[in-house]
């Protein structure tokens, strides 16, 4: 059952969303205020041993961790968690990579999400194909990983390459890294979108939690 607003809020936190997705309602942080971040986060964090608030500034972590002490912040992927259950829930390893250094903050959040949402994760960074060597160096953890998510910006390469190398579940997140003609993202997320190599599937810019999400639901052990 979902409970009437609180207050003055507005905020009407899902409480059933465990039960029908496998994992509890998540907390988008921006343009919310402090109450509604409070009153989300001290319904949550009192009702799910794990919890996440996804794209949380420092200021909007410290008023969540006002009402939820427990709860840790990873300030370069934006995220705010709980993690009371350490239950391992996938299959395999969900193996998250990066073509650059500076995809790293997406990647964290699809790294963090995916270890709250009960995933043994694995981190290659740095591995793009301007140096496809420092990739080919790691074939085997490519090989172990039950599910791939390969975040890259530029010109968005990094996915078609891994896809040629692997069978499992590929995820790629195009990120707004990149000079002029990358538009923000909108190079490699059309390069991604027109991999050759079949069944690359693609999320939206920077959306590294989208990524995990899915790759949870893929990796899930029933």
């Amino acid at each position: 059952m979902i409970p009437h607003s609180h207050g003055s809020s507005h905020v009407i936190p899902d409480f059933d969303r465990a039960r029908r997705l496998g994992f509890a309602e998540v907390i988008y942080c921006p343009g919310k205020s402090d109450e509604q971040l409070r009153t989300a986060a001290a319904a949550l964090f009192a009702a799910h041993p794990n919890v996440l608030a996804t794209r949380a500034t420092p200021e909007q972590a410290a008023v969540i961790r006002g009402v939820c002490p427990e709860a840790q912040y990873n300030e370069a992927a934006r995220v705010i968690w709980k993690h009371a259950d350490r239950t391992i829930r996938g299959r395999g390893p969900v193996l998250v990579l990066t073509a650059g250094t500076c995809d790293i903050p997406v990647a964290e959040e699809a790294a963090c999400t995916a270890e709250v949402m009960g995933n043994e994760v694995e981190r290659i960074f740095d591995v793009g194909v301007a140096g496809l060597h420092r990739l080919l160096e790691r074939r085997e953890m490519l090989e172990r990983a039950a599910v791939l998510i390969v975040v890259a910006g530029m010109e968005g390469a990094l996915p078609s390459v891994v896809g040629g190398l692997v069978s499992k579940p590929i995820i790629a997140v195009p990120t707004s890294v990149g000079y002029g003609t990358s538009f923000q993202g909108i190079t490699p997320l059309l390069s991604m979108l027109n991999s050759c190599a079949p069944g690359v599937v693609v999320v939206n810019i920077d959306n590294g939690f989208g990524a995990a999400y899915a790759a949870s639901r893929m990796n899930r052990a029933e």
